[in-house]
């Protein structure tokens, strides 16, 4: 071996120990260059269309944890029966981190509504955080004879079958609040399913039904101008910005509670470092003042959570959606 080839040697078995620890020390991290997540932008697919409430407030923690990560994290709708489309994108997609998804409430409705998925949520879903949670409103037109919803019901007792109840399409949270509704409350009353929320507050307005279950960005106009009348709100406690409004089971229905929310998860498999990381994103993003603020005008509560509660949060609603569904005698899809 010549001198010239003998040094060329040794550099290059220097070089190789010298670079071999860095390697191994990446080789070992997981996901290998997976550590320094997000290094690209990051996607969550949504199941509905752009506009509503579930959007709009996402759009705003997106926003945020974009200026948090220090990379862009966007918004892509995708719309269809059962949030289908959406949650199989998600599952289907590369488990790095990059491509996530809002999981709902109406995500267990649809379990519990559907004979079958072509996923699972229970199996496919690696939770990160809770995002937000809306209650339902019960509303009257302003002149209704119905000052509260005691009286509501005493008066369906009353004339059994004869008053009518407004939410939109059937499976639907509002649909089946409003089946819960009936069946706790033993109201003989008649749900009147529409396509949409405009149309169910016309047919209030036109005393067609008597009352509305619906979000409050649905009707939050028409109670502004003072054209319909809040009798109850659906959740665990009052709305912090309808003190002197009562829960429905403070209105004599116990046992009632119909919360919607979401969160965002991401694919089966994404590494444990990324979902912490995007959880106290989250956390972070979502304890900000401005953030409270604007959740607050749509109606909305800011809500954080670990990923083992968002789980626990969605086996409990599969389980009261299916007795629901069992109860009203609704057909599986």
């Amino acid at each position: 071996m010549t001198k010239t080839l003998a040094q060329a040697v040794r550099i290059c078995r220097r070089t190789m120990l010298l670079t071999l620890p860095a390697a191994l020390m990446i080789a070992s991290l997981p996901g290998g260059a997976q550590a320094a997540w997000p290094d690209k932008p990051v996607k969550i697919i949504l199941p509905f269309g752009a506009g509503g409430v579930a959007d709009v407030s996402s759009r705003l923690v997106a926003e945020k944890l974009s200026e948090k990560l220090g990379q862009r994290v966007f918004i892509e709708n995708m719309p269809g029966p059962g949030g289908i489309n959406a949650a199989r994108a998600v599952v289907s997609a590369v488990p790095d981190g990059y491509t996530l998804g809002l999981v709902t409430n109406g995500t267990a409705i649809s379990v519990a509504a559907f004979k079958t998925l072509p996923f699972d949520p229970l199996t496919q879903f690696e939770m990160i955080s809770g995002l937000g949670q809306f209650n339902l409103l019960f509303a009257v037109p302003a002149n209704s004879p119905y000052k509260t919803l005691e009286d509501f019901i005493k008066a369906a007792k009353a004339q059994p079958g004869k008053l009518n109840i407004g939410t939109i399409v059937v499976g639907s949270t509002q649909h089946l609040g409003a089946e819960m509704f009936k069946s706790l409350a033993e109201a003989n009353v008649v749900i009147v399913t529409f396509k949409n929320s405009p149309d169910a507050v016309v047919s209030l307005l036109r005393n067609d039904v008597q009352m509305v279950i619906e979000f409050p960005p649905a009707i939050q106009g028409q109670i502004n101008d003072g054209r319909l009348r809040v009798l109850a709100s659906s959740g665990p406690a009052r709305e912090t910005a309808m003190p002197a409004v009562p829960t429905v089971a403070e209105a004599g229905v116990k046992g009632y509670e119909v919360t919607s929310w979401n969160g965002v998860f991401a694919p089966k498999g994404v590494p444990k470092e990324v979902l912490e990381k995007m959880n106290k994103a989250m956390r972070e993003v979502l304890a900000m003042p401005e953030i409270k603020e604007r959740f607050n005008k749509l109606g909305m509560d800011p809500h954080s959570s670990s990923p083992e509660e968002l789980m626990s949060r969605l086996v409990a609603d599969i389980k009261k959606w299916n007795a629901v569904i069992d109860k009203a005698g609704i057909p599986r899809k």
